[in-house]
C-alpha cells in the first residue's frame, strides 16, 4: 500500500517528472504511475513520513529538513478537505478534492513550495 502525506495528494496530480535526485524521481515516477493508472489503488493517509519521503534527500531519520513547511502544507490540506489519517481509494479522494478546489485554495496551500511555479499543479487540479 502507498502511504501519502496529505499535501502529496496535490503533488501527485501536478507532478511532471522533476525532483530532488534521480533516486527520488525514480520512486516518484513509480508511485505516481500506480496512483494514476491502477483503478481502485488504495492509499494510507499519514501525517508523517510516507512512501515519497522514503527516497527524498531532505529526509533525515524520518524528519524532513523543512519540517515546518511540509507540516504547514499538510495542515492546510487537512483543514480545507476535512481529511483524517486512514485508508482511502486514491482516485475517489482526488475527485472529491478537485471538485472543491479553487485556485485561491491551491495558492494558499502551496505558498512557499519551490515546485509549484514549475509544475502542472494549477492546470491539473484547477484546470487553469
Amino acid at each position: 500500500m502507498i502511504w501519502l502525506r496529505p499535501h502529496y495528494l496535490l503533488c501527485t496530480q501536478g507532478y511532471s517528472g522533476k525532483g530532488y535526485s534521480t533516486y527520488f524521481v525514480d520512486n516518484m515516477n513509480a508511485v505516481v504511475h500506480r496512483l494514476r493508472h491502477v483503478p481502485g489503488e488504495k492509499i494510507r493517509l499519514t501525517f508523517g513520513p510516507d512512501s515519497l519521503c522514503a527516497c527524498c534527500p531532505h529526509n533525515t531519520d524520518g524528519l524532513c529538513d523543512t519540517q515546518d513547511k511540509v507540516s504547514r502544507f499538510d495542515r492546510k490540506t487537512v483543514e480545507y478537505f476535512g481529511l483524517h489519517e486512514g485508508e482511502y481509494v486514491y482516485q475517489d479522494l482526488i475527485r472529491a478534492i478537485d471538485a472543491q478546489m479553487t485556485p485561491a485554495m491551491l495558492e494558499d496551500i502551496c505558498r512557499g513550495c519551490a515546485w509549484y511555479p514549475v509544475s502542472a499543479c494549477k492546470k491539473n487540479i484547477c484546470g487553469k
